[in-house]
């Protein structure tokens, strides 16, 4: 790796304003234009996490899966560990200067990669989608509380004006989607400290009394892990690729991982002590009972803020993912698909009568892909020390990382084995319990798919590659020598 002192190391060029539309996609980041820092995205993840969602997430362990406030904290504060992943799927974006999903066509080959690449743009539409309704839910609140009648022309406008607004920061892209979210990070910490104040008299942490069993503490934790560290990981590369490759590798991860950690732990635990009070604060909506009627309007109007804020990184990161499967697709077309989908489909989710239930399963099924495929892509990062050659990286037709007509076998293998495995342990009731979930854990079961994806996809990966990645590593040429 080329000295921090040296002009490779060290990047350069001003960061373009907000206003500005970035033309690149997953094409490779130039040293002279990484003006990334460590700093900022410590800054982006906290504003976009400091949100209502994460509150959400800490009720439904009381309400839901009937945890003690004591066993909720403990599950967060366990779960939110992960945002380590986080931190280590960062640091290939510098060295590799592109996105998360085509640095991922080195351990699946361009060909081979779309099929986790289709897993991911699922699943970050999916995400979007989330967070439309619950802005529409918002809004409809808003309406309601203004003496306005909603019915369902009014819904429909309210979809189609969300996402019409989403689509903003993800067209403008990387550096409006890294100073917005910055300049939110402060008012959204000032929320969660107004809304502890204020539901502080609410609080009864001994309820439930006797907490629940060790497989629904599983359950949640799987949970908590897919919402938080892991689930992120698929994402972290699309914002640190503008960091010069010199970044310290420390700083990165520590910054990461703190500004994801600290406000989902937080936020987690207030959903948890809110829930013991106000048993409907498993939706952003039915969280005003635990407010005074003042606050409900900031309230709302702040949470879908915060909403719009966290869509925009899945947004953003579901457009270059897109672009991976179809490279010949430009990101802001790759942003206009995404964004008609996700508002055909948040309509459904607004309509439906069963969108909490929905949501809780599709989080936990997200694992079943997620848990393998960053095993995988961590253990190719560390077998060949992050040294990527970004030509290749984009090359569809040939280079180092094409092999077999473009697949990787041992990448795919690793991948569907790890699948297979996390499905055997995933609790997903009630549409699915595997097999092992419904015999271990008592009468409700229990959930260790999130380890049993990771370590196994990691494991076959390493032995079926690790001589062959290697390999590839070493006789990757070292960015000074480019």
């Amino acid at each position: 790796m080329a000295s921090s002192a040296s002009p490779e190391a060290a990047g350069g060029g001003a960061a373009p304003t907000v206003t500005t539309i970035e033309r690149r996609g997953i094409e490779h980041v130039p040293q002279g234009e990484r003006w990334g820092t460590a700093s900022s995205l410590f800054w982006m993840w906290a504003g976009a996490v400091w949100n209502v969602e994460f509150v959400v997430y800490g009720a439904l362990a009381v309400v839901v899966f009937g945890l003690s406030f004591a066993q909720a904290v403990l599950i967060i504060l366990v779960g939110n560990l992960t945002y380590f992943l986080t931190g280590l799927a960062s640091l290939q974006g510098p060295q590799a200067g592109t996105t998360t999903f085509a640095i991922s066509r080195a351990p699946f080959g361009p060909n081979g990669n779309r099929m986790p690449s289709l897993f991911n743009w699922v699943t970050q539409v999916g995400f979007e989608i989330e967070g439309i309704a619950l802005i529409v839910f918002a809004a409809i609140l808003l309406s309601t509380r203004a003496g306005f009648t909603v019915g369902t022309p009014a819904k429909v406008i309210f979809i189609i004006l969300a996402v019409a607004i989403q689509a903003v920061l993800p067209l403008l892209g990387h550096a409006a989607v890294l100073r917005v979210l910055r300049w939110l990070a402060l008012p959204f910490i000032v929320l969660f400290a107004v809304m502890a104040g204020l539901t502080a008299g609410k609080v009864n942490l001994h309820v439930p009394v006797h907490g629940a069993s060790w497989g629904a503490l599983t359950i949640f934790l799987a949970l908590v892990i897919s919402a938080g560290g892991l689930g992120w990981t698929e994402n972290a590369n699309d914002y640190s690729r503008y960091l010069p490759r010199g970044t310290d590798k420390r700083r990165i991860v520590v910054a990461v991982m703190l500004g994801g950690a600290i406000p989902s732990a937080l936020l987690e635990i207030l959903g948890a002590a809110i829930a013991t009070g106000v048993p409907s604060a498993t939706t952003p909506n039915g969280l005003v009972a635990g407010f005074p009627g003042w606050f409900v309007w900031p309230y709302l109007v702040f949470a879908i803020f915060q909403l719009f804020a966290i869509n925009t990184l899945d947004l953003y990161s579901s457009g270059v993912t897109l672009q991976s499967i179809f490279p010949r697709l430009h990101r802001v077309g790759c942003v206009a698909i995404d964004t008609v989908i996700c508002g055909g489909i948040a309509g459904y989710a607004v309509f439906s009568s069963h969108f909490f239930t929905l949501l809780t399963e599709f989080l936990l099924f997200i694992i079943v892909w997620l848990g393998p495929w960053c095993g995988i892509y961590l253990v190719d990062s560390w077998l060949r020390r992050d040294r990527y050659d970004h030509d290749d990286l984009l090359n569809e037709t040939g280079g180092r990382y094409y092999r077999n007509g473009g697949f990787y076998w041992p990448g795919i293998v690793a991948q569907v084995i790890g699948m297979v495995c996390a499905a055997i342990w995933l609790n997903a009731y009630s549409p699915y319990v595997g097999p092992l979930a419904s015999r271990v854990g008592g009468t409700i079961g229990s959930d260790f798919s999130v380890f049993i994806g990771l370590f196994v996809g990691a494991l076959v990966y390493f032995v079926l590659a690790r001589r062959t990645v290697r390999a590839e590593g070493d006789a990757t040429p070292t960015p000074a020598a480019t």
